[in-house]
């Protein structure tokens, strides 16, 4: 597996969804969004997982892809190297357990134990949080293939240096902080909070999605980190997703991939669109 494979499972770091007033009536993971003054949004929220329960799409899905005239998802593939320590190795800042702790977490993955010792301890959280071997077959990746296959433009709504650059701006301890709470979690707590989540996000309701990812997440990090990763990671990241999504709107119409934390809440993309002129409708995944 390449650190390119590897990379693409930031957008399941965290899931901040509920839905505000104006769109309770109807829980969805799949949105229509339509202007008078600007081109068709097609909204889908991702979870980043190769689980045939989630990468069985409906030919609704496809179509809506093949009506766009481009496919955006949060970033495309980052250089491998930006993702490296380059001064030091994670060995010098574990101790003898953790450090075998991460070497069979490593082996898990399918990734050389040298190569583990030179990833930023952010990654490795990432990569280490996921209960199954990550694959290229996840999700957001399969939908982009599919627009690939129809000749669709694929566009990054961030580049790859504000992508990872977000995680890049935690300081080594709070990244070590985020290292440490995943090696204390089990690969049982892992599979059963997985199955919660995917379970959730098959349901497409954006309330039992936060209640988990609070009674997850939050619980497995210091409040404050945990506050500051729901701010950068998402609060901040939605108004920059809109802005840009909305620009490209003007031109062609648009398939939007993004995780499906970014969708719902007070600040998400759905009411920030409908904010912006857009009438929303729900769409069914089936």
């Amino acid at each position: 597996m390449t650190l390119k494979t590897m990379m693409t499972t930031i957008a399941m770091t965290s899931f901040i969804a509920f839905t505000s007033p104006a769109v309770q009536a109807q829980t969805s993971l799949f949105w229509k969004a339509e202007s008078p003054t600007a081109n068709t949004i097609y909204l889908f929220g991702t979870i980043h997982t190769d689980d045939n329960r989630a990468t069985a799409f409906s030919q609704s899905t496809f179509d809506a892809i093949a009506a766009s005239d481009a496919f955006m998802m949060e970033t495309l593939a980052p250089s491998d190297q930006g993702l490296l320590m380059t001064e030091e190795k994670l060995s010098e800042s574990l101790t003898e357990g953790e450090l075998d702790q991460v070497y069979a977490l490593a082996d898990f993955h399918v990734m050389h134990r040298e190569a583990a010792m030179h990833m930023k301890p952010w990654l490795l959280a990432v990569i280490f949080d996921s209960p199954r071997p990550l694959t290229p077959f996840a999700q957001d990746n399969l939908l982009m293939v599919k627009a690939e296959e129809l000749g669709k433009q694929v566009i990054g709504i961030e580049d790859t240096q504000e992508h990872f650059g977000v995680m890049d701006d935690f300081t080594r301890e709070e990244q070590l902080v985020m290292l440490r709470a995943v090696l204390n979690r089990s690969a049982e707590v892992k599979e059963r909070d997985f199955e919660s989540l995917l379970n959730a996000y098959l349901s497409g309701n954006g309330e039992t999605v936060l209640k988990l990812d609070e009674a997850i997440t939050g619980n497995m990090l210091p409040k404050p980190l945990w506050q500051k990763m729901q701010q950068r990671l998402i609060v901040n990241r939605n108004a920059l997703m809109v802005k840009r999504v909305v620009e490209e709107a003007k031109m062609q119409k648009v398939f939007v991939a993004v995780g499906a934390s970014h969708l719902a809440g007070e600040g998400g993309l759905i009411q920030q669109l409908k904010s912006a002129g857009y009438q929303l409708t729900a769409l069914k995944k089936e």
